[in-house]
């Protein structure tokens, strides 16, 4: 058996087995193939008997190269995956991954985008758009996820029995928990012009977002609206649709809101997945005072 032949299983696995995107399929084929050309020839019986010691040793490789430890979790994880793969080829059944624990990652704190950018985000995807009615369609969207703080998937998974929208809304988030938040009259306006403007008929229980075919509208979709508008307006790579969801909580906390509420309002299951916002506001408070505060010159 060759490379090749290996990394085509792998590949064919991840793609069609495992739905992964095309970019994960490229990254985890490359950290296999890194891996392979490491360990010199191989077949499945080879690779399964590998251990965490091998990943130990490919991984110190890989720190020489200066990789830095949001990386090497990465290929951790791929290698993992990749050699319960082989595992599971050479006829060991329900295969485990070595147990081997991955470099510690600090977690970052969200990046919001100010009310401005968020307005300029909605108009401009609204614009670019190809028809009218798409452009209203993604508007809404980002309404939804700055105005209400919805998940993109929560917004996408809406179904016509939600509107005529009211002055609130119930969601479904993570794990099937409902929560009820309040829409803003920008917001409700705004599905409402897209409702208006939608080629499709629109069932109780069908997806209120459509796409271009009529079918459900995927969250790639929004994403790719939201890359150009950003482009357009010169804005960072971190205004995303989820920097919209961020931007919510933060614009609610420096206005105010308690963290209880919030909490509430985004779905969060416990408080400390909402306390994050308070280092982010803090944050976005120093940065202010670093670059206004009049401070004397030497």
């Amino acid at each position: 058996m060759t490379k090749a032949d290996i990394l085509e299983a792998w590949g064919a696995y991840l793609a069609q087995g495992r739905r992964r995107s095309p970019h994960t399929v490229r990254a985890y084929l490359a950290t296999a193939s890194r891996f392979l050309d490491a360990i010199g020839e191989a077949d499945w019986a080879t690779l399964a008997q590998l251990d965490a010691s091998d990943l130990r040793r490919q991984l110190a490789a890989r720190r020489q190269d200066g990789i830095g430890n949001v990386s090497a979790a990465r290929e951790l994880s791929a290698l993992k995956g990749f050699l319960t793969f082989a595992r599971n080829q050479a006829g060991l059944g329900e295969a485990m991954p070595p147990r081997l624990r991955g470099p510690r990652v600090k977690k970052g704190l969200p990046r919001p985008v100010t009310p401005d950018e968020a307005v300029n985000l909605a108009v401009a995807v609204d614009d670019n758009a190809v028809e009218p009615w798409i452009g209203a369609r993604d508007r809404a969207v980002l309404l939804l996820l700055y105005g209400a703080g919805l998940r993109i998937a929560e917004a996408l998974s809406l179904t016509g029995a939600a509107v005529p929208l009211s002055g609130t809304l119930t969601v479904t988030g993570k794990g099937g928990k409902q929560r009820v938040v309040p829409l803003l009259p920008i917001v409700r306006e705004g599905v409402a012009d897209y409702l208006a403007k939608c080629p499709w008929i629109i069932a109780r229980d069908e997806a209120l977002f459509k796409g271009a075919k009529g079918g459900p509208l995927s969250q790639g979709m929004v994403q790719k609206a939201v890359a150009r508008a950003r482009i357009a307006l010169g804005l960072p790579a971190t205004a995303t649709p989820h920097a919209l969801r961020h931007s919510f909580a933060t614009h609610l906390l420096g206005a105010g809101a308690d963290l209880r509420s919030l909490q509430e309002l985004l779905g969060h299951a416990s408080l400390g997945s909402t306390q994050i916002y308070t280092k982010v506001d803090a944050a976005t408070l120093l940065d202010v005072y670093r670059n206004a505060h009049p401070r004397e010159q030497d």
